[in-house]
């Protein structure tokens, strides 16, 4: 029976799965973290022994419910001091929570306050009003790059994105009334692979993303609805945006010599116009807060081109891997192949991402970017008409036989900072009450 701070909250058995299989091949895997970093001071923690507290023995109570301990964890901080742990260095399957790693490599690798640029291109500005030739679409890696309508189907306003619509109308603007040759949809900033290459083929069947590319317009689909029962990827990313943005301009008046295609930009082409993305910092933070994969996978083949000079994924899980080492992160056992979290083979630990937790900016884009019990993200429809709602943040993750929970509880106590990630887990109903057992011990003992 649970303790009575944790309320009625009823915790089910998880049914019994296989184990995680060995540390598959073919991605990064961390190294251990070295002491000569200057960007950062090591994370350190207290381990003691925590005092028998209402709130370690509802901790305990929530960790005995779960019946596949030997693959998975939970950790608790207040501050530096180890509140409770259970298998803190066990290298677990994330899910979503792997967005937190993700988020740490970008905002420690690339500046929060910079802005991802769409630009419009020509030969030589009009004359006359006229553009003799193409228009290039250059893509700029902008994960949130859409039109007004995709923006407005989602449940939770306002979206944050980026307007084509604004584009086409600064290329009006730019005094464009005609383009004697097409618009062409150049994406050559990130390689041209769609999905992770080591995703299975029902990932694509699910559309948990759109069809990767540097020119990213509505998500990657040319149809959605609200519910993602029906969405549709585009054929071809760079052309389907460069007809996208024929489209707009021909609505604005603008005539437009042919049909849009995939191409490159010609050298030393002029700028017309150009629109910018929502900081990177805005970006991550709203990756966080609604889990989005696409955003997630693009800002990773960012960190490839930024960092080691080629725009790919596989470039990129590199970066992110170097990168925790690079920032005297505890990296045992970690290892990293995608960087939204979809890929199984990923793997974490409590104390990695309990971790990155205690070391982020509480007023910066991963802290307050993380969904608000019963009110933002992910959690706005978790833990409604209960104590925790309002006093919990946290990151959510779920695959098949995988949840995870990491984030901030504001306890009776004070602040704490916590990690749960279940593997082997028998159904989703099961993980989801688990944690709202864990919410209730953490805000309510």
């Amino acid at each position: 029976m649970l303790p009575a701070a944790l309320g009625a909250v009823a915790v089910s058995a998880i049914a019994a799965a296989s184990l995680l299989g060995p540390t598959p091949e073919g991605f990064a895997t961390v190294p251990e973290a070295t002491t000569t970093s200057t960007t950062a001071a090591p994370v350190t923690t207290t381990t003691a022994p925590a005092p028998a507290t209402a709130l370690v023995s509802a901790l305990d109570v929530v960790w005995s419910a779960t019946r596949r301990p030997d693959s998975s964890c939970l950790m608790v901080q207040a501050g530096a001091r180890v509140v409770f742990e259970r298998n803190p260095d066990l290298a677990v399957t994330p899910a979503s929570a792997m967005k937190l790693v993700t988020a740490t490599a970008v905002l420690h690798e690339l500046d929060p306050a910079e802005r991802l640029r769409t630009p419009v291109l020509a030969a030589a500005p009009p004359v006359a009003g006229v553009v003799e030739g193409d228009l290039y679409l250059v893509g700029g890696g902008d994960p949130v790059l859409g039109t007004v309508d995709w923006a407005a189907h989602f449940d939770r306003q306002p979206r944050l994105f980026t307007s084509i619509e604004a584009l086409a109308d600064r290329v009006v603007a730019a005094g464009v009334r005609e383009v004697r040759g097409r618009v062409v949809g150049d994406e050559r900033r990130y390689d041209a692979d769609r999905y992770v290459t080591t995703w299975p083929a029902r990932y694509h069947d699910d559309n948990e993303t759109g069809r990767l590319s540097a020119l990213f317009v509505n998500d990657g689909f040319a149809v959605w609805d609200r519910d993602d029962t029906s969405d549709v990827p585009w054929d071809d990313p760079p052309s389907d945006a460069a007809a996208v943005l024929t489209a707009l301009l021909r609505a604005r008046g603008v005539v437009i010599g042919g049909d849009a295609v995939a191409g490159s930009a010609i050298p030393n082409a002029t700028e017309l116009a150009v629109v910018e993305s929502p900081t990177i910092g805005e970006l991550v933070a709203a990756m966080v807060e609604d889990s989005d994969n696409g955003t997630a996978e693009l800002l990773v083949k960012e960190l490839g081109l930024r960092v080691a000079g080629v725009g790919t994924s596989a470039a990129g899980i590199d970066v992110v891997a170097a990168s925790l080492a690079r920032q005297d992160l505890p990296t045992a056992g970690v290892a990293v192949r995608d960087g939204s979290g979809l890929d199984r083979g990923n793997r974490v630990t409590c104390r990695l991402l309990t971790a990155i937790l205690t070391r982020a900016d509480r007023a910066g884009p991963l802290a307050t970017g993380l969904p608000v019990a019963a009110q933002t993200g992910t959690l706005y429809k978790r833990f409604l008409a209960t104590p925790v709602a309002g006093h919990l943040r946290a990151k959510t993750g779920s695959i098949g036989g995988v949840a995870s929970l990491a984030g901030y509880a504001d306890g009776v106590g004070g602040p704490l900072t916590f990690a749960q990630v279940l593997n082997g887990i028998g159904s989703y109903g099961d993980a989801m009450r688990l944690q709202e057992a864990l919410g209730g011990a953490l805000v309510s003992s």
